[in-house]
């Protein structure tokens, strides 16, 4: 290598490498800081360029551009000092998938012919996969072809895309489809960048790692499966500077381990390209997990990457391998262990999936959607589909993909799993070999850890539990672990019981044995100080522990609660004592865990410990006598004092050399009674007399009585059944030894009709009831649906026998995630007529995960994959959700006053959820606090919250919580299970205060105790910030001041609008009532632009959003206003007073339009003035906009992945993805980029919307040809140019288009026009026929509605007329309304009901009412077919005004009050039905003619509390004294008495000739609210407007044109 001669010129440092040959050449370099190694190579052995192009993204660039331009001078300094350098062209990219398209390489090959490059022309590529295969495709065609270098950067690219010579780009119609085969000519692996990597970055690769050492080599598999640690150590806590790893002497074990291990597993790609360069058999190997995994990313990318996908496809791939029976257990649940030891997903339900796509995309990951994708896989030859399947971990069954049935794929990828019945014609004689026990798995693997030296476990139960239990024990230092045999045997080498502190909280998920085995073993932690903290799922933390921890406590342990009092978490506090022993007394009556956790730590106490069993009866003695003999076998002997009595010696167990786990003797009771119920015979060749298991005694005490043959020696069982349908019941067992084995004998108890008794009673399984669930239960609604009637008891159950044929057909199974229930049920499935569906298949993992291989391949017994859910069906088309509705927030907010106005309004019962505690406790919440404590309410709290929320209250209920109801973790958990367990459809609402206010209150109230930490209610609130915003899904600001004085509210009023907000709130969140827009005709939102919704206010706003269907919040333009002006929102106190001052004007918004709100946050680079920088503002914004309730959330899809964040999260709202090209000159509509933006927005959002800006007018002809091309009502796309030359695609935008109105400062954005303009304009081009309106009735000639809807179609541009059509009967109508050009009417007397047969449809309020006022023209399939709608808006006149008033004057509320209506004709149906609406529970009819009202009120009866018939209004005013009066009949010589007002209220008088009915002057005289009959007249008619233009109506216009000829005349 040449030396510089220039002293300048720094010395190069050249990294020590590793080569690996592929076709031929030692093209791939591995090692450590390759920079100056990279250009020296390439100077001196490549092939000699006078241009060098180096093509990188912007994020990379930032990291390393100077760093590779540095290197390029040095190195060629180095290499020839005396000639000039070559050139070095750079050029930098957007980063992200988007960019590997058509588009891009095209624009890249137009910059190098610019920069003169000819084919001495060397391209290196530095980047990811996506830099990768884009430069390598532009290299393989520029100039025919001129020679690339790969140095990728992310450990996928390295370890898969890099290697092999693919090159591709993406296109619309999917990923990868148009590329070349071109190699590079050197691949440079510079495993120091890998530093860089987000943690979930190198995750992502290591599926490639882990995958390729599967089919491969064992060795490496190994490697990888105990270096983890270390090699995620390596990379994720890697220095970013120095030189460490540079040569071979400088590097870390743990860098030497990572070189290793990729090096490795690029060996093997290089290997098989080498073999299988064009990818015609071999190289299908690189594909195993890819047929499943890429299935499932196309339902979950982008949310989810594709190694996350890719090992959950590896695990399921791997299933199919061990159903047909080629692949161990063993081996697959080695390979998932390994899987997950990378912070990677294995299986369909993973968390990590839910966490990463959200429930939604999750809900679409059906098996048939999985199956239509992989019909289409390049693997699948004709229809038969291609696996590559596993024979061993490190080999494979052939050297290519091999040919998989339909139904074992679909069964793999299946949620549950359809077990049909068995010949009965079978007569097997099998031999079945359960797994490892559970039980004796668990105590040898805590024997083996404590003990000293080497112990080999062979049969260790491969399941959950065992795995969370020995991640724990490495937690905690007990021990070290290595597999041998292939994973067949562990390998333990025990500490001597020295443990040290873990690093994080023990999770122990659902393993009940592990959390109390441990709990007593974390006390012998060796630390003088801090804590050890032990939790576990939400069941878990259900589960009790509560006497063991007494126990300890009691034996001078600190251990507390860290939530619920009695359960997980626990956090033991370490001072250096350990156990200290002596005298123990324990309650085993619950669990026997307890008494065997204390036992085995025993040996380790300070001084021997003598165990005292109290409370009653213990319960499962054989598994006391199971750990006292596994103790002996380990070298510690407990003597047993008395019946419940052990004396135990200090300590430390002796390892033996070898430990062979049996059986496990639960899991053996279900082949055993398969043989019983089917009638066959069955051998389990491990399990006998001899057994350390109590269950083994179920052939003989339990299957012998019920009629089977049992032969049982020392070491194996038999049994042959009776024939079918002749097992016995048992009328009388204790199986108290044997509690796990009840579930499978009262499967066969539940056709035990052998005998003479048909009831098996089943007693002394107290603890069952809880277990993983509670089984009992459990057992007891199972199988009643199979049609078997069961009893739960206390301490057992009581089965009622059917005979086989008289089971239900297939019932769904729902088991619980309890694996006992699975297995048990699915032996009944076998001889139940129809089978069954078992829905939760893959709970059976916990103890025996190839149970349905079993099943299916060893007994015979038919099964198919199934699918409980229906195939995904979109948010906005499911059916309202009827669960529950939960609120929390501070005391005062007003949960109990919003809960039940909602309640109300939805038609479902109120809780209070404190008011609930109070009675089931006889107590008062400060008498609880005082007598016992606030941790004691708390554990009420949790209980009556869980209790509510999972049994009683589930659904149908809206339920106010306590304040603090947060304050416990467990209460946090419980209400977020609320959520996930109704996917998400459930809505937990933090009601969020004006804390002035609620100090306010609270300073009144003396109902509730004081707060227990601090009397700072301000400080209490920020405490409790946080954790409201983890327990809920929606939030709701509840502040009277927002509304106080704005849209004609005064104080009084200013609740009655908070309280309609939150309804409305409710029913969003609840489905029923989205909210949201037609997308299948043009529609418009107009874009507000003010700093301060308070601009438009209180009388603006209405005429803005005139015409429009949506109104759009800028949030980005909201930082115009004074208060943050040149602010840092990077500032966490400026970021959260902005998102108050968002979240408040988002609220007084709401109080002051009824429209959908578009929310945005448009950012500088895309038109906006929301700084670029703040991003992780901008994300809290757009989140917490789905919260609030916002129908649409504008998200900008080139920032980031935010769009598919905030599409993960949207829960009811729906996810505009767009792009704003300002300048025009990306964005192109016949572009190949503007194809791959709409597509990356699809696949980001509901609704793509892209936005370019106009140089020419023809810019809008290729606008409109896009649209026609891209947009249908189920695809919608808002796409428009900006600009005055754009005005014309706005015209002709299909849906959503934003605009603006004269009455706004500034427009939104260039070229904004309002409505009016672009109705007239659609007019002018023939888009907007002009259509007639009418009003039918007589007589007519003096009616306001002329002027009234004219003025409206005026004010918005729109070409239409209204005129009168005055007619006696309806027979002269049928002309007017077939005509074409009929666009709707307004109806009067006397046609309300006799025009109703004229009609094809009525609306519900029409129907109920019976009488019609608006015809309504609607048109389906293009136009294809018209239809006439009518409706009654007489009723939203009547209630409009009278809500208005209300809110005005001081009258009651309407759920409290009493009303009369005056008349009995048409518009008296219009009365009862606004007043039924409005929730008035009492109401009474007067009519002159008595009859009439009697007739009437008999049709609306059933919609009231009470409905009379009054004969005078006296009587009206003695037996309801109403506050609402709604006068129907203009006649002027009714006599109205005082008393009739006696108290506040108002009256309303349809007529409006006179102005001043008789009515009306009474009810003023008394000073009673009036609302006069043209008020009426012009609310219903803004109605009429909205119905038949779908847009806002101009109300004021309309209102100032009907006054103006009321007026003049009246």
């Amino acid at each position: 290598m040449a030396t510089s001669s220039t002293s300048t010129v720094r010395p190069l440092q050249l990294a020590e490498v590793e080569r690996i040959s592929i076709l031929g050449s030692e093209s791939i370099v591995c090692g450590f800081h390759l920079v100056d190694f990279i250009w020296t190579d390439i100077f001196a052995n490549l092939s000699r360029a006078s241009t060098y192009v180096l093509i990188t993204d912007t994020n990379l660039a930032a990291l390393y551009l100077e760093k590779y331009k540095e290197s390029f001078a040095v190195a060629w300094a180095h290499h020839q000092p005396e000639k000039p350098a070559p050139r070095l062209l750079v050029h930098v990219l957007p980063p992200g998938e988007t960019s590997k398209s058509r588009a891009t390489k095209g624009a890249i090959e137009d910059w190098m012919l610019e920069q003169r490059c000819t084919r001495d022309t060397l391209v290196v590529a530095l980047g990811g996969g996506v830099i990768g295969d884009l430069v390598g495709f532009v290299a393989a065609t520029f100039m025919r072809g001129v020679p690339f270098v790969q140095v990728p950067t992310s450990l996928l690219a390295m370890v898969d895309s890099s290697i092999g010579g693919k090159t591709a780009v993406d296109t619309p119609a999917g990923k990868n489809l148009i590329g070349a085969f071109w190699q590079p000519q050197r691949i440079f692996m510079d495993m120091a960048v890998l530093s860089t990597l987000p943690a979930r970055e190198f995750s992502n690769g290591m599926a490639e790692v882990v995958k390729t050492a599967a089919i491969w080599t064992a060795t490496e598999f190994d490697v990888l499966e105990e270096g983890a640690e270390d090699i995620r150590a390596a990379v994720l806590d890697g220095q970013r500077e120095g030189t460490a790893g540079l040569t071979v002497a400088s590097r870390t074990p743990a860098q030497a381990l990572l070189l290793r291990v990729i090096a490795a597993s690029a060996r093997v790609k290089a290997h098989v390209v080498t073999h299988d360069e064009r990818e015609s058999g071999m190289r299908g190997l690189l594909n195993f997990g890819h047929t499943i995994g890429h299935a499932i990313e196309a339902v979950l990318a982008p949310q989810v990457l594709h190694g996350e996908c890719v090992a959950v496809g590896c695990v399921l791939e791997a299933e199919v391998a061990r159903r047909m029976g080629h692949l161990s257990p063993v081996a697959v649940a080695r390979l998932a262990r390994c899987l997950r030891a990378y912070g990677l997903p294995t299986a369909m339900d993973d968390p990590l999936l839910l966490k990463r796509a959200g429930a939604e995309r999750m809900r679409a990951l059906r098996p048939e959607r999985l199956m239509r994708v992989m019909a289409v896989d390049k693997k699948t030859v004709g229809a038969q589909k291609r696996l590559v399947v596993l024979s061993s971990l490190g080999s494979t069954l052939e050297m290519k993909p091999t040919s998989v049935s339909d139904a074992l794929i679909a069964e793999a990828v299946s949620v549950g799993v359809c077990v049909s019945p068995v010949s009965t014609q079978l007569h097997a004689e099998v031999t079945v070999v359960p797994p490892g026990s559970k039980s004796i798995s668990n105590r040898a693997l805590l024997l083996a850890a404590l003990g000293q030296g080497q112990c080999r476990i062979r049969n260790l139960l491969h399941s959950d539990d065992t795995q969370v239990m020995l991640a724990a024990l490495q937690a905690l230092g007990a021990c070290t672990v290595a597999w041998e045999d292939g994973g067949d045997t562990l390998l333990v080498t025990g500490n001597g019981g020295q443990l040290h502190r873990p690093d994080t909280a023990l999770f122990l998920g659902n393993a009940g044995t592990a959390a109390r085995f441990l709990s007593t073993t974390a006390v012998l932690v060796n630390a003088k100080d801090g804590n050890t903290v032990l939790t576990g799922n939400s069941r878990m933390k259900q589960r009790p522990i509560g006497p063991l921890v007494d126990a300890l406590r009691a034996n001078g342990c600190e251990i507390e609660y860290c939530e619920g009092e009695g359960s997980l978490p626990l956090r033991v506090a370490h001072s250096g004592s350990g156990l200290p022993g002596g005298h123990i007394q324990l309650a085993a009556s619950v669990s026997s865990q307890y008494v065997s956790s204390i036992l085995l730590c025993a040996p380790y106490a300070q001084q021997p410990v003598r165990l005292e069993l109290v409370g009653g009866k213990v319960i499962s003695q054989p598994y006391i006598d199971m750990t006292i003999a596994m103790m002996a076998q380990f070298g510690v002997h407990v003597e047993r004092l008395a019946e419940n009595e052990y004396m135990i010696p200090t300590g430390t167990y002796t390892n033996p050399t070898e430990y062979v786990v049996e059986s496990d003797a639960s899991s053996a009771t279900y082949p055993l009674a398969f043989a019983a119920i089917t009638g066959t015979q069955c051998t389990v060749p491990n399990i006998g007399s001899a057994s350390l298991q109590g269950d083994a005694r179920f052939a003989v005490d339990v299957l012998r009585p019920m009629g089977c043959t049992v032969t049982q020696t020392e070491t194996s069982t038999t049994v042959a059944g009776p024939p079918r349908g002749q097992l016995h019941a048992l009328p009388d067992i204790d199986m108290e030894p044997m509690t796990d084995a009840f579930l499978t004998a009262a499967a066969l108890a539940a056709v035990a009709t052998g005998s003479d008794g048909r009831v098996t009673r089943i007693r002394g399984i107290a603890n069952q009831h809880v277990k993983e669930c509670d089984r009992i239960a459990a057992m007891c609604a199972e199988l009643a649906r199979f049609g078997v009637e069961a009893e739960n008891h206390p301490d057992g159950i009581d089965v009622h026998a059917r005979s086989i044929a008289e089971l239900k057909d297939m019932p769904s199974i729902h088991c619980y995630d309890d694996h006992r229930v699975a297995m048990s049920l699915s032996i009944l499935a076998c001889v139940a007529p129809g089978g069954a569906e078992i829905r939760e298949r893959r709970c059976v993992g916990k103890t025996w995960p190839h149970w349905w291989d079993v099943l299916t391949r060893d007994l015979g017994v038919p099964l198919v994959g199934s699918d409980p859910e229906a195939e995904a069906v979109p948010a906005s088309e499911r059916s309202s959700s009827s669960a529950s509705i939960v609120l929390i927030g501070m005391r005062g907010v007003g949960k109990t006053t919003l809960g039940r106005a909602a309640a109300r309004a939805l038609n479902l019962q109120f809780v209070d959820l404190d008011e609930l505690l109070e009675r089931e406790t006889g107590q008062s919440i400060p008498e609880i606090i005082n007598s016992d404590g606030w941790p004691a309410f708390r554990a009420h709290e949790t209980r009556v919250l869980r209790t509510a929320l999972t049994d009683s209250y589930r659904t149908g209920t809206v339920i106010a919580c306590g304040g603090g109801v947060v304050e416990s973790a467990e209460n946090r958990s419980i209400l977020r299970a609320h959520v996930s367990s109704h996917d998400g459809d459930a809505a937990v609402i933090c009601l969020t205060p004006n804390m002035d206010h609620v100090a306010e209150y609270l300073g009144r109230d003396k109902t509730r105790p004081a707060y227990a930490v601090t009397s700072d209610i301000h400080e209490v609130y920020a405490r409790r910030l946080p954790l409201y915003a983890e327990s809920c899904n929606y939030e709701y600001l509840v502040d009277k001041a927002l509304v106080s004085g704005t849209a004609g509210a005064g104080a009084d009023s200013a609740w009655g609008l908070v309280e309609r907000e939150f309804i409305r709130l409710v029913r969003f969140a609840t489905r029923r009532d989205l909210n949201h827009v037609p997308l299948d005709r043009p529609s418009y939102f107009v874009s507000l632009t003010a700093p301060s919704v308070s601009e438009y206010l209180p009388s603006k706003l209405a005429a803005i959003t005139a015409g429009a269907q949506a109104i759009e919040m800028r949030a980005d333009l909201l930082l115009r206003h004074a208060d943050f002006a040149d602010v840092d929102l990077q500032s966490a106190d400026v970021a959260a007073a902005f998102t108050a001052y968002v979240h408040a004007q988002f609220t007084l918004l709401r109080h002051n339009s009824r429209l959908p709100v578009v929310f945005t946050v448009r950012t500088e680079p895309q038109g906006g003035a929301f700084p670029s920088a703040a991003d992780e503002l901008r994300l809290k914004l757009l989140r917490s906009a789905i919260q609030w309730g916002a129908e649409y959330v504008d998200v900008e899809i080139d920032a980031g992945n935010s769009a598919s964040s905030v599409m993960a999260a949207r829960q009811n709202s729906l996810i505009i993805a767009s792009y704003h090209d300002p300048s025009g000159k990306q964005l192109r509509w016949d572009s190949e980029f503007a194809l791959e933006i709409l597509a990356r927005a699809r696949s980001s959002g509901n609704i793509a919307k892209l936005i370019s800006h106009a140089s020419t007018w023809e810019d809008n002809l290729k606008c409109q040809q896009f649209v026609q091309q891209h947009h249908s009502a189920s695809t919608p796309l808002i796409a428009l140019n900006m600009g005055f030359a754009g005005q014309m695609s706005r015209i002709l935008c299909p849906c959503l288009t934003p605009v603006t109105h004269p009455l706004l400062t500034a427009a939104a954005a260039p070229g904004q026009i309002s409505v009016r303009q672009i109705n007239q304009a659609r007019s002018l081009m023939g888009l907007l026929p002009t259509q007639q309106f009418y009003l039918f009735g007589t007589p007519i000639q003096h009616s306001p509605s002329p002027a009234m809807h004219n003025a409206a179609f005026a004010a918005l541009g729109l070409p239409h007329t209204y005129e009168l059509k005055e007619t006696p009967g309806v027979d002269e109508l049928r002309l007017v309304i077939a005509d074409p050009l009929f666009g709707g009417a307004s109806v009067t007397i006397p046609h309300k009901q006799t025009i109703i047969p004229l009609l094809d449809e009525l609306s519900p309020a029409a129907q109920r009412i019976g009488a019609v006022n608006t015809l309504v023209v609607s048109s389906e399939n293009n136009g294809q077919t018209r239809k006439l709608l009518g409706d009654n808006t007489d009723y939203l006149g009547i209630m409009g005004c009278l809500r208005q008033a209300q809110m005005e004057t001081r009258t009651p509320e309407f759920t409290s009050s009493s009303a009369l209506v005056i008349g009995a004709g048409g518009t008296s149906r219009a009365a009862l039905y606004a007043l039924h609406a409005l929730g008035i529970p009492k109401c009474a009819l007067y009519n002159r003619t008595l009859e009439k009202a009697q007739a009437l009120a008999c049709e609306f009866e059933s919609l009231f509390e009470s409905l009379e018939v009054v004969d005078s209004l006296e009587r009206a005013a003695e037996d309801i004294c109403p506050s609402y009066i709604v006068g129907t009949i203009p006649a002027s010589d009714l006599y109205l008495p005082e008393q009739l007002f006696a108290q506040p209220g108002v009256a309303l008088d349809m007529a409006y000739k006179p102005r001043w009915t008789p009515l009306l002057e009474a009810a003023n005289r008394r000073k009673w609210g009036v609302v006069h009959g043209v008020s009426v007249l012009i609310e219903q008619g803004i109605h009429q407007m909205e119905l038949w233009t779908n847009a806002v109506a101009p109300a004021k216009c309309m209102g100032d044109a009907v006054l103006t000829k009321y007026n003049s005349e009246f």
